[in-house]
């Protein structure tokens, strides 16, 4: 009997399990366009990964009663959502907005409190691998942001879990701190690729 609806036509594409979020210092790989940080790069365990690519639009309506002709976008914003659930110095320092680099240790370390500043810009890579384990999708942020308010919640039998927003900003060649690979990608991109060691650099980048 033939099937009708939306049938399955590619097992290897379906996503299930969270993806690995890996932050760095913006400036250390700035001009390169896969990802490049490594696995030690990340957050660890996570309760939680999302990625929202929002877009606000102008309606244009006329007539009565009114009608919508057309949408233009207004503004875009690309920005990753997860709670990680270890609480090393270094985790907690990127949710506060600073730099990842100067803190190297899982249990050794401080955060200062009440003086907070406007975060640093940091690298962020989300790797998904796909369940049969060779195909994979990345997301990169080249210049990026950290925007949380950082709550602790300690339970009986469940994991503390920090929520920390991490938001994509400009890194075309016109910003401080940027690069003229990301002229036409500013917040970055998003990278599907078939495995190996090394992401494939000819991907195809494809502009609205």
């Amino acid at each position: 009997m033939a099937r009708t609806g939306p049938v399955t036509l590619d097992t290897t594409t379906i996503a299930l399990g969270l993806a690995q979020i890996r932050v760095g210092v913006s400036s250390t790989y700035i001009a390169q366009t896969v990802p490049r940080l490594a696995a030690a790069d990340s957050l660890g365990a996570l309760a939680n990964t999302k990625f929202s690519g929002n877009v606000e639009y102008y309606r244009l309506e006329s007539g009565y009663p009114m009608l919508e002709d057309a949408i233009f976008p207004l503004r875009e914003s690309a920005v990753l959502e997860c709670a990680f659930k270890e609480l090393t110095p270094k985790n907690v320092a990127i949710a506060r907005g600073l730099s990842p680099a100067t803190y190297t240790e899982e249990h050794l370390g401080s955060i200062p409190l009440g003086t907070i500043a406007a975060p640093t810009a940091i690298r962020v890579e989300a790797i998904y691998t796909f369940p049969d384990g060779t195909n994979r999708m990345a997301l990169v942020f080249p210049r990026a942001n950290a925007a949380a308010t950082i709550e602790m919640e300690f339970a009986a039998e469940e994991p503390a879990a920090v929520a920390i927003r991490l938001e994509a900003k400009r890194a075309d060649s016109e910003v401080t701190g940027g690069n003229a690979v990301w002229d036409n990608m500013p917040y970055g991109r998003m990278i599907w690729d078939t495995g190996g060691t090394t992401w494939t650099t000819t991907t195809t980048t494809t502009t609205a």
